[in-house]
């Protein structure tokens, strides 16, 4: 198992990407801690990851109360013997279909500041035991990596959002390096998969996110999932700094 004997900790876990991600780790041998806002979800994940045969926990904690993050993360320290892994994959409230010329303030800067306070409260309590251990990844979510617009439907400040997490990355990994931390981002460009089937711009954005990739599909979940078993393993232990381009070939570099 590549992640055996590690703790991971996942904030937005029963969510879709969380899920995966959750799900993943505990298969290659994680304590898993879910991490979120609604008890019931979290018990269901929960509840098929050791039915499966691994190890979870679960704390009902909002990620943009920096109070409950840190002492979440003190005690998962204390408790399991320290913070090997952790990913923010929260939602982040963002209003898409309405051009930025026509957005309220309200609407633009709410997952700006959901994104870019979650990102950095839940990156920097792992950080802070992950310095002692000199040893530790964290990891991001989101977006393409490309930084290119998106043409043809506004996504309001979701990529703004996706941008300023990825300075943050890039950040944190230069002043963390010499400490033995990892940090990485995850880029899928999007997954279809999660569109809800009753959203009416489902097929405009599915032909969008699939029309730009050379594979002529998108990335799915368990794709997310196994690069992020990967990212956190050894098997990646001289990455930082960068980016794991799941985007299908929408992205080249």
């Amino acid at each position: 198992m590549l992640l055996e004997a590690k703790n991971a900790i996942v904030y937005g876990a029963a969510g879709q990407v969380g899920t995966a991600l959750s799900t993943a780790f505990a298969r290659e041998g994680a304590k898993v801690h879910l991490v979120g806002r609604t008890r019931a979800t979290l018990d269901g994940l929960a509840d098929r990851i050791r039915g499966e045969g691994g190890r979870a926990e679960t704390a009902v904690l909002d990620a943009l109360d920096e109070a409950a993050v840190d002492a979440h993360a003190d005690a998962v320290a204390a408790e399991s013997g320290g913070v090997d892994i952790s990913v923010n994959v929260i939602d982040i409230a963002d209003a898409q279909g309405t051009p930025l010329a026509e957005m309220s303030l309200e609407d633009f800067e709410r997952p700006v500041r959901i994104a870019t306070r979650s990102t950095f409260l839940t990156t920097r309590a792992a950080a802070r035991h992950m310095v002692r251990q000199r040893s530790g990844v964290i990891l991001t979510f989101g977006g393409d990596g490309g930084g290119e617009p998106i043409r043809d439907y506004s996504i309001g400040g979701l990529q703004v959002a996706l941008g300023a997490v990825d300075v943050l990355r890039r950040q944190l990994a230069a002043e963390l390096g010499a400490y033995g931390v990892r940090v990485l981002a995850l880029h899928t460009g999007g997954i279809t998969e999660g569109l809800p089937e009753d959203f009416s711009g489902r097929e405009a954005i599915t032909d969008m996110i699939v029309g730009k990739t050379m594979l002529k599909r998108a990335a799915t979940f368990a794709d997310v999932g196994n690069a992020a078993v990967f990212a956190a393993s050894d098997l990646a232990r001289s990455m930082t700094g960068t980016s794991l381009n799941i985007t299908a070939g929408a992205v080249t570099d």
